[in-house]
């Protein structure tokens, strides 16, 4: 999939919380190496190299053009920005013991990912951590219209088709995959509030923050600008419906899976 980082940064602040409450929860205090798995457009991971400044940090994403903002932006050249797909990504690439695996809001890409983590967890030494955090929101109206649009759109096929990806798993589901792999977990939700727009510069600013994310899919599939037009009203204005604005913004549930582990 083709991402757009401009779109995506759109709502750095808001997308970042999660991130800060995920990795307030890691234990250790010098690590020397440091990975983020699926390190999009980078400043996340530069939270990483500010939290561990004598770490060695690693940032793996599959988008090219993420890793070129992530690059225009790390300054200071802190981070080692790494094309892969995570999916097929090894640790013994690194070639030092890894402290520190972190993967944000990345794995609901990933058919089977909770597969992946016993591995990686394998490869961690005794004393390192493993932290992520994915959506928990793929039943929220958001999420639905969106689907719903899509089978009133003359192409419903190649939309429910671009639809049709994987998800993240239950909660507890990445419970019992830490605890049988032998580590101590810690696995949480969070509903975050967002409020949206409180400037009101935006007619539908939920479909400003879909377009950077869940619905990537769709405006690759849709080439054509008269029918992507079509599907964008039709769908807004569902959002709309869905998420009204009040006096002090628009408000959008954003529902979050948390789990950090110490080896």
């Amino acid at each position: 999939m083709q991402w757009d980082p401009t779109a995506y940064a759109r709502f750095g602040d808001e997308r970042t919380r999660p991130f800060l409450d995920l990795i307030a929860r890691i234990g250790t205090d010098a690590p020397e190496v440091v990975v983020d798995l699926g390190c999009g457009n980078g400043p996340a991971t530069l939270l990483l190299a500010q939290r561990w400044p004598g770490a060695r940090i690693v940032g793996v994403d599959s988008s090219e053009d993420m890793l070129v903002a992530a690059r225009e932006l790390d300054v200071e050249g802190r981070v080692e920005w790494v094309l892969g797909d995570i999916a097929q990504w090894d640790p013994s690439s690194i070639g030092a013991p890894i402290d520190v695996l972190v993967t944000n809001a990345a794995l609901q890409w990933i058919d089977g990912h909770r597969d992946l983590i016993t591995p990686w967890l394998d490869a961690l030494p005794e004393g390192g951590w493993f932290a992520m955090q994915v959506p928990g929101n793929f039943s929220a109206p958001s999420h639905v219209l969106m689907r719903e649009a899509g089978l009133r759109h003359p192409r419903s096929d190649a939309i429910l088709d671009a639809l049709r990806r994987p998800r993240s798993d239950d909660v507890g589901d990445y419970l019992e995959t830490l605890l049988s792999a032998g580590v101590r977990a810690d696995v949480w939700e969070t509903t975050y509030l967002q409020v949206l727009d409180p400037e009101a510069r935006s007619d539908n600013p939920v479909l400003d923050w879909v377009s950077g994310t869940g619905l990537r899919p769709v405006l690759q599939a849709l080439t054509d600008e008269s029918e992507r037009a079509a599907y964008l009203e039709d769908y807004g204005a569902a959002l709309q419906e869905a998420y009204p604005r009040t006096e002090h913004g628009v408000v959008l549930p954003f529902r979050r899976l948390f789990a950090v582990a110490e080896k």
